[in-house]
């Protein structure tokens, strides 16, 4: 207040912009850091085979930035716009997920690389709608889980399971049994998060991991995958090679790493060294420091993403925060259990550092939601 308001007897009120929480900044720097990892990463990891192959080391890189700045435009957009003005959309973005999942095996529409129908082709560029699927049903999952009492078994679980087995069968035929069993994952902790009672939550998961372990067994190469945990030498040539690539690199690393840029792996030895196995390079050029930061770095922000949860304003924002949050972690320690060894190769990617554009965009978008909930919450 002015000297010259004192005299006159006013009183000017000082609007204070509210401060962010401390918990929407830490999710947010968190995220940051992860993002300029992957930068740098996909840079060193690619650059080798883009100059061998393409003449251009900047090759991903490049496409990397496009679908870095894409993705930030989505958090940005997401961030701002109030989560619960996205109820009305979640039927839809539901409908469109599957009608692009059905896309796929569509000849001419969709792409087949690798022995996998994953990927439609937009001019230029391919787009995977399994990473539109996950956040359909975390939208999907929240409305209709906080609109009914959970308990009412056949107005949630079983509308939920419907879904769920839809979008799974149709991501598992691409197939894609890793994103199919991230999906089961983000469904769990939408019902656990609902308080789903403790009996109906077991039998449920029984039966889910029973199915999963079932459809693994039944395809010859999951089941070789599954058995090269345990024995990749078994096989070195095919299953194992890239478990034993990316120990060797791991090795390689040691404490401080080789140095950025130095990697051995990346010269041809370890296929998807900038995709499902960044990780591996990684560890092998900054070390087992950095490693263990980069775990850390997802076990806050599952942590605090939690926290948001249990906070939220309402049910709705307690459940979209729990499943974004539950999609990025499992997805991540799906991803680095894969590369250490102690997990089967699934092919998901590791979250905000491996290159792929569908999964930069959309988990940068979806991520935006879980920090619309953060500023919200007190």
């Amino acid at each position: 207040m002015t000297a010259g308001d004192r005299s006159s007897g006013r009183s000017v009120l000082t609007v204070r912009t509210p401060r962010r929480p401390a918990r929407f900044v830490a999710l947010a720097v968190l995220a940051m850091l992860m993002v300029l990892l992957g930068i740098v990463m996909v840079l060193s990891a690619a650059s080798v085979q883009d100059l061998r192959i393409r003449g251009n080391a900047w090759h991903h890189q490049r496409r990397q930035l496009i679908w870095v700045v894409v993705g930030l435009a989505g958090l940005v957009t997401t961030t701002r716009l109030d989560y619960r003005r996205l109820r009305p959309m979640a039927i839809w973005l539901l409908v469109a997920s599957l009608i692009l999942l059905v896309a796929v095996f569509i000849p001419g529409i969709g792409v087949r690389a690798n022995g996998s129908s994953r990927w439609i082709r937009a001019g230029g560029a391919t787009f995977q709608p399994s990473e539109l699927a996950k956040l359909a049903v975390i939208l999907y999952g929240s409305v209709l889980l906080s609109s009914h009492p959970v308990n009412d078994l056949r107005r949630t679980l079983l509308p939920l399971a419907a879904v769920l087995g839809g979008v799974g069968a149709l991501i598992y035929a691409e197939p894609d049994l890793g994103t199919a069993l991230i999906l089961g994952a983000i469904a769990a902790s939408l019902l656990f998060f609902a308080g789903l009672r403790w009996a109906v939550m077991g039998a449920t998961a029984t039966l889910g991991v029973a199915t999963m372990g079932a459809l693994t067994m039944t395809a010859g190469y999951r089941r070789e995958r599954l058995l090269s945990v345990f024995d990749p030498w078994s096989d070195p040539l095919i299953t194992g090679w890239q478990a034993i690539q990316a120990g060797v690199a791991m090795s390689n690393g040691g404490l401080w790493g080789l140095g950025l840029g130095a990697s051995r792996a990346k010269w041809g030895f370890l296929p998807y060294a900038q995709t499902d196995f960044i990780f591996a390079i990684v560890a092998e050029e900054l070390g087992f420091v950095a490693v263990v930061g980069v775990i850390l770095v997802y076990l806050f922000i599952g942590l605090v993403g939690l926290n948001t949860a249990l906070r939220a304003p309402d049910r709705f924002g307690q459940l979209l925060a729990a499943g974004i949050t539950t999609w990025i972690m499992i997805q991540a320690y799906v991803n680095i259990g894969a590369v250490i060894g102690v997990l089967p190769i699934t092919g998901v990617p590791l979250p905000f550092v491996s290159y792929g554009g569908s999964s930069m965009v959309l988990t940068l978008s979806a991520y935006g939601v879980l920090l619309n909930v953060a500023r919200q919450t007190p």
